[in-house]
């Protein structure tokens, strides 16, 4: 922002919200002080449609006279939507200008944020019909990228990153397909949050890939980015992709955990194109996590890889053909050639072919499902490399793909990604980093992202402001719940297949806290008796802790026999954790087993 206009805070949730309560800042002062400066930036490609500023003054008028409320999360704060989501009485154009229409209806998306007391400022620019990475392929002019103007801002939400980032709104929505909610967050050194299929409604939204597309969210930090996707989540029956969060999920940024797994891409793997910079950048992040308490696993990235390289074969972009083949067909001319090209290029593929390609995905999916089991988090960088915009212009379609070596498959295979800032080159560029994880677990990447977005000590966006204190919040039950195992579901005993056929994870050993009996009760399958009993009067027994997908709980606990049950156990670091306890009234035929101090000495010594 200019000096004469720049607001005298940060946009980021925590210091706007602590602006208004104590009376420094108003909503309807912030409103004038945003157009002001959008205003004085002129023709900066950042965007399509404005909110008339007299009915932004009284949408802030309007917040003014209610006041806050906990009914209203995000009241006062300013934000932007990407212009392939429809906000009723601003036209929505895809970026093409022929195709443009005019909704009397906002996006359920749009709407929530609304209702939760967030202020529209506009509309912003993007590739056209969401197809590019690049954030070139628009009439309207590019956004240019606040740190250096030659070089791309990314796509295609490329507008709604270079509002936050410039400090004109708090957060805009963008969409993801294939990165392009993730890599203009790298470009443009803020958050960006791509979170499972269906957890924000996309109706009202142009498709692009229908059947995987996401809502998504950019912000300056990373519990600002959980708080719009709390505000706007929840199912809608009017999305045949939306789907419900599982019991116990929360948007809720939880501590980061003491230690934790990240999956790196084997050395052979990592592509970084020729940007020694960005490869240096990466290595810091490695050693920042590691340092955070997180263990490197190097894993095989093939697969990934091979996915990411599907999805502008032309069976992968018959999908973008079919969501708008009625325009292509009617108004091709009027299309960005390159936009053009690729969706024209779904017309080769056959239905035959449309099927091999997802057989082949799900295959390639399959493979990679062991990965889960040995990482809470896959750490990439959120691109190899940057481009200037003229190299992009003489080689469109390559560059794009390289953008795209580490987002494609993410929403092919289901997952959440959180794009976070990283650090800088040497020539002022940003670059960021991404985690992945199994749908659902949005909680585990902001707790680790927000721990490493700290952990860089960086700028907010292209501003001087540097992250605010947050605190945690209780950690959600999802996407897993810790489960204590002291017999047959041990690792290599004879029921540990029911945990791993649930997707069950292995953290590690423990022992509980000295108020434990053990007991061997007999049966088809010998189980081992836990019992808890007076202070002193017991021992600390060795256990395992497995990490038990939450919607797998209940299925698992139902196929308990009697008289084990799930309860608290106490361990002995203090802990309180579900696991296997016995029923007192089973004791008095069970040998006493306490002696051995677990169950696999017992049977060591029982051969």
């Amino acid at each position: 922002m200019t000096q004469s206009s720049r607001p005298a805070i940060s946009l980021d949730m925590a210091r706007l919200h602590e602006a208004y309560r104590s009376g420094a800042q108003t909503p309807g002062q912030l409103v004038e002080l945003l157009f002001d400066e959008i205003a004085a930036r002129g023709a900066d490609g950042v965007w399509i449609s404005l909110v008339e500023r007299k009915a932004a003054l009284a949408r802030a008028a309007e917040l003014e006279q209610r006041g806050p409320s906990p009914d209203q999360p995000l009241w006062g704060i300013p934000f932007a939507v990407k212009d392939n989501i429809d906000v009723a009485g601003l036209p929505t154009t895809a970026a093409c200008t022929a195709f443009a229409y005019t909704p009397t209806q906002s996006a359920t998306t749009v709407g929530r944020l609304l209702a939760a007391g967030a202020m529209l400022i506009g509309k912003t620019n993007l590739d056209q019909f969401a197809t590019g990475l690049v954030g070139t392929r628009t009439p309207y002019g590019v956004a240019r990228n606040p740190f250096n103007a030659d070089y791309i801002p990314g796509g295609s939400s490329s507008g709604s990153a270079v509002a936050v980032s410039s400090g004109l709104v708090s957060f805009a929505l963008g969409t993801d397909t294939a990165g392009s909610g993730r890599v203009p967050a790298g470009f443009n050194n803020i958050v960006g949050l791509k979170p499972s299929i269906g957890l924000l409604s996309a109706r009202g939204v142009v498709p692009a890939c229908r059947s995987i597309d996401c809502v998504s969210v950019f912000a300056l930090t990373v519990p600002d980015a959980m708080a719009v996707l709390q505000a706007a989540g929840g199912f809608d029956a009017g999305d045949d992709y939306s789907r419900a969060a599982p019991t116990g999920w929360a948007a809720v940024m939880p501590a980061p955990p003491a230690s934790f797994r990240f999956g790196l891409p084997r050395k052979a793997d990592l592509k970084f194109f020729g940007n020694a910079a960005a490869e240096a950048l990466f290595a810091q992040a490695v050693a920042r996590l590691t340092a955070m308490g997180g263990q490197p696993v190097e894993i095989d990235y093939t697969p990934f890889a091979e996915a990411a390289g599907l999805l502008y074969q032309p069976a992968g972009t018959a999908e973008r053909t079919a969501a708008i083949a009625d325009f292509l067909a009617s108004h091709g001319d009027a299309m960005h050639p390159v936009t053009r090209g690729i969706i024209d290029s779904g017309k080769a593929a056959s239905g035959v072919d449309v099927h091999r390609l997802y057989y082949r995905l799900q295959g390639l999916r399959q493979k990679t499902m062991p990965v889960w089991q040995d990482i809470d988090v896959l750490l990439v960088p959120t691109s190899g490399t940057i481009y200037r915009i003229d190299d992009v212009a003489a080689e469109p379609l390559q560059l794009n793909a390289n953008l795209g070596y580490y987002t494609n498959f993410v929403n092919y295979f289901d997952l959440a990604a959180l794009a976070v800032p990283n650090g800088f080159q040497p020539d002022g560029l940003p670059a960021g980093i991404t985690l992945i994880a199994p749908r659902f677990h949005e909680p585990v990447l902001a707790a680790i992202g927000q721990a490493a977005h700290a952990a860089a000590s960086l700028p907010l966006g292209a501003g001087p402001h540097r992250l605010p204190d947050v605190a945690a919040a209780p950690a959600p039950s999802y996407p897993f719940v810790p489960l204590a195992v002291f017999g047959a579901h041990l690792s290599g005993q004879p029921l540990n297949h029911e945990l791993l056929n649930l997707g069950a994870r292995l953290a590690g050993p423990a022992r509980t806290s000295p108020d434990y009996k053990l007991y061997a009760l007999e049966g088809a399958i010998q189980r081992p008796g836990l019992v808890r009993v007076e202070p002193g009067s017991g021992a600390g027994i060795e256990c395992e802790i497995w990490l038990l997908p939450t919607a797998g709980f209940g299925s698992f606990t139902a196929r308990i026999p009697g008289p084990l049950g799930i309860a608290d156990v106490r361990l002995d670091d203090g802990r309180e954790i579900k696991g296997f306890v016995c029923e007192a009234a089973a004791i008095p035929a069970a040998r006493d087993i306490t002696a051995y101090g677990g169950w696999r000495a017992y049977r060591q010594a029982a051969r």
